[in-house]
């Protein structure tokens, strides 16, 4: 699809605050029909999740404490591209081990979203790993601070996306990525990107 559209040029950028894994930034932006606005958002580094599937077709949850909602969420395996160099293959490997103790013998990208677009550009990729194994117990990860609290458990891809659509999962990469993993099951997984894919922009 193609439509004319207007181009927003930035007129003015000022970085209100800024962090280790965001920023607060607010540009002066051209409107349609004339004039500025002014848009506050969050620049993020951005980051990756992993739906692991096993062979008997259950994904890899994990339930973690989640400060700014003041409660414990179903999610995936996830974590920032904070590490400089990283590509996001190896980020999403990564933190498949440190959050679910296993690793995969194949890493596809299975769903790209902006995660909240009204006020922040923070892109997250979701891998869709397979041909898992366990890391084995002297070399896995130790887990810190809320991480120490991690559930880790296994629930058929069925009942997940049962738990999405009554409300149960709430979180935006997991949604986004059950969703996605039971439409790429019934196609056959022949939808798949390879990992080098590029970032939407």
């Amino acid at each position: 699809m193609s439509a004319v559209e207007h181009r927003y040029e930035v007129t003015e950028h000022r970085e209100i605050w800024s962090g280790r894994i965001f920023s607060v930034v607010s540009d002066d932006v051209t409107m349609p029909g004339g004039g500025t606005g002014t848009r506050d958002y969050v620049t993020h580094v951005g980051a990756v999740a992993v739906l692991a599937l096993d062979d008997a077709g259950q994904v890899v949850l994990i339930r973690q404490y989640r400060h700014p909602v003041g409660r414990h969420l179903w999610e995936l395996p996830a974590g920032l591209m904070d590490v400089r160099g990283e590509d996001l293959a190896t980020a999403a490997a990564r933190e498949l081990a440190e959050e679910a103790d296993l690793t995969a013998g194949r890493i596809d990208v299975l769903v790209d979203l902006h995660s909240s677009p009204g006020f922040s550009n923070e892109v997250v990729r979701v891998f869709l790993a397979r041909d898992l194994a366990e890391v084995p117990a002297a070399q896995r990860h130790e887990r810190r601070d809320e991480e120490a609290d991690l559930q880790v458990v296994r629930v058929d891809l069925d009942e997940a996306v049962r738990m999405v659509l009554a409300g149960e999962i709430s979180n935006a990469s997991c949604v986004a990525g059950l969703l996605a993993a039971a439409r790429a099951r019934e196609t056959g997984f022949a939808e798949l990107r390879r990992p080098e894919a590029p970032l939407p922009r």
